[in-house]
This record gives structure tokens, C-alpha cells and sequence, in this order.
């Protein structure tokens, strides 16, 4: 496989060691991702074949739901992710080990409260009534809720151990992460498919479980060899530590917030404007047209750890190189996008058949989002990576707050259907195509101030 690597790069004309290493891991993530991807479509069938399409769209809602709580981290991932990347760049030791205890300690005590509160919660809440199904399906909610939860809670402390991988320019191993789950999740269900009879209970406590399971095994398996001298440590917890993360994490956790608020809430809104069913061909063609997102993402996502070492190094040149190509790349993307629009039809037949009927016009729409986003995706990486995210942040949080009732609007007085939720995103995100490769040219070319050097 290193021969492989060594042969592509060297065809490519790859020379620096920090690109060789992104390109290495581009690769890496690329198979990783086609796994994932095949095995995740392999996934919908069969879950159409155990769950009721009324089952299907309550989990769906039920995991955008359960998104919205992943903000608790309040942006400590990502900004251990730069912290770590800067102590590691200049020999530092100290301070990253510093920054992954006080990190880990305080998810915990974060997730620790969170799944109490969530018990509480869903001992009052009449789950059918918030989802919007039957009642028939509330005895089942109130048993799989405070499990769903649970795993939530004690996945935002275990997930922790990507950020400091990904930090360590070890950019593929969210993709590995996602590519076992997906695997495992797929026998999973199809061992439900032959053992079982159609449960959302069942249904969810193993989707909760497996993810869980397999970060726990990455943890105990990083912490006990190449990541030895770093085990989380209550003595290596220090107030110092904790504000630099959180400095840099809380800009991080608005924009989270934001985030869900726009991209997680839509099926929500979808639920109680329509129906639970209403969801599903709105997932599906989010889901199949998110391919692109995936291609594209297995490129960018190394370049944030990278863009941080290089920018704490004063590396220039190499940024607006790296800048430059994934530019090109994102004009491929969209005419890829193009593409997947164009042979939908085709491709939901293969896919599941007669099953579930989605319109073009909503795989149109879907379309222009993933175009209007993956446009400005180079950028919003290029800014994470250098922490420069005030603007990022301000630009997210105007959208969060106009996105629902934008999304009410457009559905309600202008009868746009399930199209109009998906409209009122775009119109949100819209402004960053402008806003944020503006920033990006200031910062590169020293001429930020103000807000754009924030």
C-alpha cells in the first residue's frame, strides 16, 4: 500500500512532507468513504424492509433531534483540535497534554449533567405528541429515549479522541470511525431484518449502542499505546487550559448551535408542517445528493489541522497553493452535483424502488444548497484552521435565528411545500459565498482588521 501511495504521489508531482501526508490520507479517507457510502445506501432498504415508513421518519426525526444536543461540547472539540495542532507545532508537550485532560474532564462533567437532565425530561414528555405520531408508538419512545441519550452523552466525551488523531495530522480516521459503524450498522440490521420483528425500540438501542462501542474501543486502544504519555489526567486539569480552549471553543459553539438550528432542525419543521412521512423523501434526497459532500469533504478535511500548523509556522506560500487547487476541485463538485441531479430519477429507482416517491424539484433544491455550500467550504475550512471565526460565527447566528421562520414563511404563504424548507437554508448560507473568501484574501495577504482578523 506505501508503494502505492509513493507511486500516486510522485505521478501527482506531490514533493512537501505536509502534502504528501494530506494526500496519503485523502486516499485513505476516499476508501474509506466509498465503504461507508455503499454500505449506508445498502442501509436504507433494508431499513424500509424492518421499519414502517411512519417508524423510519420518527428515527429520523428522533437523530436530528438528539444533533441538537451534540452543542454541549460548547466548541471543546474543535478547539482542542487547534490547541493540540499549535502545542504540537511548537514542541510543546506539556501544554497538549494539558489541553486534552482539561478537555476530556470537562465533557464528562458537561455529559454527566446532560444525561440526568435528559432523564428527567423524558420521564414528563409525551414523546408521540413532540414527534407528531401515533400514540401507538409512545410506549416504545419512553423506553428508547433515556437509552438514545445515554449514548449521546457518554459519545460526546469518547469522540474527543478524533479530535487530538485529527489534530496529529492523522486526517483519516474519522473516516475509518465512520466507515466500521457504518458496516457494523448494516449487519446489525440485517440480523434484525432475520431475527426480529419490525421494533423502533429495538431499532434504536442498537443504532445508539454501535458508535459507542466502537469509540470506546479506539479510546482504550489510543490511550494505552501511541497515545500513552497523553491519557486524560485530573492533575493535568488547569483553569489556563480550559480558557484558551474555551476562548477559541466558545466562537465554535455558537456556530455549532447555529448549525444544528439550520441544517438539524428541518426535519423537525418538516414534522409538524406535514407529517413523519413527510421526512423520508426529504432525507433520502438530502442523503443521495450529500454524496457530493462526502467526496468533497474527504479533501477539505485534512487541510484544517494542516492550515493550523502551517499558519502558526507562517507558512503562506503553501496556503494559497492548497487554496488555489481546492478551488478547482470545488468547480468539479459542482458540476458533479449537476450530474446526481440530472440521473436522480434513475438512481432512486435502483435505490429503493417504487418505495418512496421524491419529486425533482425537490433534488433541484437539494442540489443548489450542496452548490451554494461546498462553494465556500474551502473557506470556512481555511478560517476554522486558523481561528479566525468571529465573522463565521456572527454570519451563522443571523441565519440560525431567520432560518425557521423563514422556513414557516415560504412553506406557509407561499406554498412551496417541502421545497420551502430547504429554500429558506439556502437563503440563510447565501451571504457566506461572498463574506467569507473576502476574509480569507485579508487574512492571507495580511490586510485584515477589525472583525476580519477576529
Amino acid at each position: 500500500m506505501k508503494k502505492i501511495f509513493k507511486k500516486i504521489q510522485a505521478f501527482l508531482g506531490i514533493e512537501s512532507d505536509r502534502t504528501k501526508n494530506i494526500s496519503k490520507h485523502v486516499l485513505l479517507s476516499a476508501i474509506y468513504k466509498g465503504g461507508s457510502i455503499v454500505a449506508n445506501f445498502m442501509l436504507v432498504p433494508l431499513t424500509l424492509k424492518f421499519l414502517s415508513t411512519e417508524d423510519y421518519g420518527v428515527w429520523m426525526i428522533l437523530s436530528s433531534f438528539v444533533a441538537w444536543f451534540s452543542f454541549f461540547d460548547i466548541g471543546l472539540g474543535n478547539g482542542l483540535r487547534n490547541k493540540y495542532a499549535e502545542a504540537k507545532a511548537v514542541g510543546d508537550m506539556k501544554s497538549a497534554r494539558g489541553y486534552v485532560s482539561t478537555a476530556y474532564f470537562t465533557i464528562t462533567a458537561i455529559c454527566s449533567l446532560l444525561f440526568i437532565a435528559s432523564l428527567v425530561v423524558s420521564y414528563f414528555a409525551d414523546w408521540a405528541k413532540i414527534f407528531n405520531t401515533s400514540e401507538d408508538l409512545n410506549s416504545q419512545l419512553n423506553y428508547l429515549m433515556p437509552v438514545v441519550f445515554a449514548c449521546f452523552s457518554i459519545l460526546l466525551t469518547v469522540k474527543l479522541i478524533t479530535s487530538i488523531y485529527t489534530a496529529d495530522q492523522n486526517h483519516s480516521i474519522q473516516g475509518k470511525i465512520t466507515f466500521i459503524t457504518a458496516l457494523s450498522s448494516l449487519l446489525a440490521v440485517w440480523l434484525l431484518t432475520k431475527l426480529a420483528l419490525s421494533s423502533l425500540l429495538l431499532f434504536g438501542i442498537v443504532f445508539s449502542v454501535i458508535p459507542v462501542l466502537i469509540l470506546v474501543g479506539l479510546n482504550l486502544y489510543a490511550f494505552s499505546n501511541k497515545y500513552k504519555k497523553y491519557v486524560p489526567n485530573i492533575k493535568f486539569f488547569k483553569k489556563e487550559y480550559f480558557n484558551s480552549i474555551f476562548g477559541l471553543g466558545i466562537n465554535f459553539f455558537i456556530i455549532q448551535i447555529a448549525v444544528i438550528v439550520m441544517f438539524s432542525t428541518d426535519s423537525f419543521i418538516i414534522t409538524q408542517l406535514f407529517s413523519p412521512e413527510a421526512v423520508v423523501p426529504y432525507t433520502l434526497s438530502h442523503k443521495y445528493v450529500s454524496i457530493s459532500s462526502m467526496v468533497f469533504v474527504i479533501l477539505l478535511t485534512p487541510f484544517w489541522s494542516s492550515i493550523t500548523e502551517a499558519y502558526t509556522k507562517k507558512e503562506y506560500e503553501w496556503i494559497k497553493k492548497s487554496m488555489r487547487n481546492l478551488t478547482k476541485f470545488s468547480l468539479l463538485i459542482i458540476v458533479f452535483i449537476v450530474f446526481l441531479v440530472l440521473i436522480s430519477p434513475w438512481s432512486y429507482q435502483f435505490w429503493f424502488g417504487n418505495k418512496v416517491e421524491i419529486p425533482m424539484i425537490l433534488t433541484i433544491c437539494m442540489g443548489v444548497f450542496f452548490v451554494v455550500t461546498l462553494s465556500y467550504a474551502p473557506f470556512n475550512f481555511f478560517l476554522n484552521g486558523v481561528g479566525k471565526i468571529k465573522l463565521h460565527m456572527y454570519s451563522f447566528a443571523i441565519g440560525a435565528i431567520l432560518n425557521i421562520p423563514l422556513s414557516v414563511f415560504l412553506v406557509k404563504y407561499f406554498n412551496l411545500g417541502v421545497e420551502g424548507v430547504i429554500l429558506a437554508t439556502i437563503i440563510c448560507v447565501a451571504p457566506n459565498l461572498v463574506l467569507f473568501p473576502i476574509q480569507y484574501s485579508k487574512l492571507i495577504n495580511k490586510r485584515a482588521k477589525g472583525i476580519w482578523n477576529k
